[in-house]
């Protein structure tokens, strides 16, 4: 197997794991690249960009421009089937195709929510975009969008109607990992959260650590993966860069353990993944990093520009 790397200048691939000799090459040059996915029902490889919607169907070595009619595409999902496939763009607009991408329609339901005219924030061009979207398999119609800065938002037909599942949850949503049907963990700006009722109702789960800047949870082999900032982004400078903690949980959540990693505390976790049983995260400096089997965590690679997103292939 191999790892798909996206970055804030494109997209890289490394050609084998461990990749620590390696050259990861890049395969695309996107620009900021917010999320790498794959989905079971569908051929290829999706790369959501700030230049738009790519996907390669030969394991990254040549890419097709999808025209999302929006140029900044945040976040991609496909449904279970393959029959559909959504997208994500900023400004806070979600589009469906029906034919592989070759077509788009917007999603009109998705600007209708009470709350639509409150998605904005300065450090976002006072504007909001769709970070996060996904469909569990055992609930095909039912699609979750996360919004930064905006909450959380479902369908359950489809994306044409949609409701809001913003209460005790903060608006500031990064990223949504689905562990069951009804049971999520967002990531937020501010804390870290999980729904038993598909947001009808959020826990707060990091309520004993002294960090509260989550970009992405992770799960694999029962257990639970998340790393923290202090703050945001733009305090990422300084003599402890990010200030940053990894922790992990195998009670998804309810306690927590704090884990030592290479680059910290001055970089932060952005990015996970699994490969052939090995769990790999990617760090805002562009380090590449594995979990040993004894739970320690080392160096694999690097990659010229911070990482945004992780998928194996």
């Amino acid at each position: 197997m191999a790892v798909l790397i996206g970055t804030r200048d494109g997209v890289y691939r490394t050609p084998a794991v461990p990749v620590k000799d390696a050259n990861p090459e890049q395969v695309l040059d996107s620009g900021d690249t917010l999320r790498i996915r794959t989905f079971p029902a569908v051929d290829g490889m999706f790369a959501a960009t700030k230049t738009g919607l790519y996907r390669s169907v030969d394991t990254g070595q040549t890419w097709e421009h999808l025209d999302v009619p929006r140029e900044e595409v945040y976040s991609v999902v496909a449904s279970p089937d393959g029959e559909r496939l959504y997208a994500g763009t900023h400004p806070a607009h979600l589009y469906v195709s029906t034919d592989g991408g070759g077509t788009w329609d917007e999603l009109d339901g998705f600007q209708d929510l009470p709350s639509r005219d409150q998605w904005h924030t300065p450090r976002h061009r006072n504007e909001a975009h769709v970070r996060s979207l996904g469909v569990h398999p055992a609930t095909p119609d039912r699609v979750i969008a996360g919004v930064e800065v905006g909450g959380i938002h479902v369908s359950e037909d489809e994306g044409q109607t949609w409701t809001e599942r913003r209460a005790s949850v903060h608006d500031d949503i990064h990223h949504v990992l689905f562990l069951g049907p009804d049971e999520y963990v967002a990531s937020t700006g501010n804390g870290l959260y999980r729904t038993h009722d598909a947001g009808q109702s959020w826990t707060r789960l990091d309520t004993e650590l002294d960090h509260r800047y989550f970009r992405e949870a992770f799960m694999h082999d029962g257990r639970l993966y998340a790393a923290a900032a202090r703050s945001s982004p733009g305090t990422w400078r300084g003599e402890n860069g990010a200030d940053a903690i990894l922790v992990e949980s195998t009670d998804t959540g309810e306690a927590f353990e704090t884990v030592s990693y290479p680059g910290a505390p001055e970089e932060v976790i952005l990015a996970w993944t699994a490969v052939d049983g090995t769990v790999m995260a990617g760090t805002n400096d562009g380090r590449l990093m594995s979990r040993d089997s004894d739970g320690t965590w080392g160096d694999v690679g690097q990659v010229p520009s911070g990482i945004r997103s992780l998928e194996s292939y």
